[in-house]
């Protein structure tokens, strides 16, 4: 496909928003401060990004009550997200479960597991049928809050409304819970551990072991290093069952544990969780299932390949911006060739993840078949980047680069902890190895 690369007004806008926020509200100073707190996430910041500026609900069409977005907005505000190392659970609510769930709507659009009640089988799920992507009809969506509470409160009137003479169509559990995530009321993650990538066998590390009351499975087992579920209202539990489906458990159920960890990146703290006959309530089953978790993963690393490319553009501006100013021998450092050298080659290898990241982000925004080779590249390319540019940010800024007053350990640790989840770089390539049919010599 012919993707077009570049930001798009809205994109900018919503940048330059949140660009502002966070130099305000995360500051490198109470980030690093907040890494040493019990509650290391910020939720105050997390509610206001969510609601307020509708981060929240951008993959959600609008008939669900979200800004009718796509990839391509997500991606410029986690580059915004990765700049400023900020500790909120955009990416496992806002990316990750949001994709899974968006998924399973779909598939219950598509296929109902019921007797149809309206004559429009997407009605009960919100969702266009017919949209590849599953994004609604809008390819870019708005950044300012007072557009994503017109469009949720235009989504909640015509949700009261229906034609005469007809019932109302059920409402599938996936639709459901995306109507309170895209308000910003409810936060979710998907239980798998941080390390898992997509395109690889369904990731159940719980099991159904009964039947509860009401409808609902007991579910045991234990997840480790899972992102986001601190924090988490809901979790998105891959089980084992005949067949193997997603269910739906409260995060503060009985049969819950969540025990946190002392992660590298602290602020994107994991948890070990483990279920002991907690109580879950099926979402989507059977191959539906394995797309969703699919889908949430695929996410996961096109977004996280965003927010690395941010931390990496931020490395280089600091690092920039340093050698302009320290003197050595009467003469800035940057004037040295050496030093210039180094930043001109970190300048080519951002640039050139920043056009892997984009294709992915327009890929995965238009459903296009080559988003599983995009996002192996973005993921790849731009966690390399990251790594890269952290490290040259901690070494040309000498002896200060070391210590922790200065913000140079967070993004080093953030984009060593990010280059691991959701598939390392050695992995993504093997699997593109493979997607694009050339020979891989191997583990590296």
């Amino acid at each position: 496909m012919s993707a077009d690369l570049l930001y798009s007004e809205t994109e900018r806008d919503l940048a330059a928003a949140l660009a502002d926020l966070l130099a305000d509200r995360a500051a490198p100073a109470d980030v690093i401060a907040r890494t040493e707190r019990q509650e290391t996430c910020d939720l105050k910041l997390w509610r206001t990004v969510a609601a307020e500026i509708g981060i929240a609900g951008l993959l959600i069409p609008e008939a669900l009550g979200g800004a009718g977005a796509s990839y391509r907005e997500l991606a410029a505000a986690a580059e915004q997200f990765g700049a400023f190392a900020a500790p909120i659970p955009y990416l496992g609510s806002a990316a990750v479960a949001t994709a899974a769930l968006l998924s399973a709507a779909r598939s219950a659009a598509v296929a109902p597991s019921g007797p149809a009640v309206s004559s429009d089988p997407a009605a009960a799920s919100g969702l266009d049928a017919d949209d590849p992507g599953g994004f609604g009809s809008a390819s870019s969506g708005p950044a300012a809050a007072v557009r994503a509470a017109q469009l949720r409160a235009a989504a909640r009137a015509s949700a009261g409304t229906a034609a005469p003479g007809t019932r109302a169509a059920p409402v599938s559990p996936a639709a459901g819970l995306l109507r309170q995530l895209a308000d910003g009321s409810l936060t979710a993650a998907l239980a798998v551990t941080t390390t898992t990538r997509s395109a690889v066998p369904f990731p159940a590390l719980a099991r159904v072991a009964g039947r509860g009351d009401g409808g609902t499975v007991k579910l045991r087992g234990a997840i480790p290093a899972v992102a986001d579920a601190l924090t988490a209202d809901v979790l998105l539990v891959p089980a084992d069952g005949v067949p193997s489906a997603l269910y739906l458990v409260e995060a503060n159920g009985p049969g819950v544990h969540r025990t946190p960890l002392v992660s590298l990146d602290m602020t994107r703290q994991l948890c070990d969780v483990a279920l002991d006959d907690a109580p879950g309530r099926q979402v989507v089953v059977g191959p539906a299932a394995e797309a969703a978790v699919s889908a949430g993963l695929a996410a996961g690393a096109a977004i996280l390949a965003a927010e690395q490319l941010g931390l990496a553009q931020r490395c280089l501006d600091l690092t920039v911006a340093y050698v302009k100013e320290r003197r050595q021998f009467a003469r800035p450092i940057g004037s040295f060739q050496a030093v210039k050298h180094r930043l001109a080659d970190l300048w080519t290898t951002i640039t050139l993840a920043r056009a892997a990241s984009r294709y992915a982000a327009a890929c995965l925004a238009d459903g296009d078949e080559d988003a599983p080779v995009a996002v192996a590249l973005a993921k790849s390319a731009c966690c390399e980047a990251a790594v890269t540019a952290a490290q040259e940010c901690v070494q040309l800024h000498g002896g200060i680069g070391f210590t922790w007053e200065h913000p140079a350990h967070l993004y080093l640790k953030r984009a060593k902890a990010a280059s691991v989840a959701f598939g390392t770089p050695g992995a993504h390539r093997a699997a593109l190895a493979g997607l694009v049919n050339l020979p891989f010599p191997g583990p590296e």
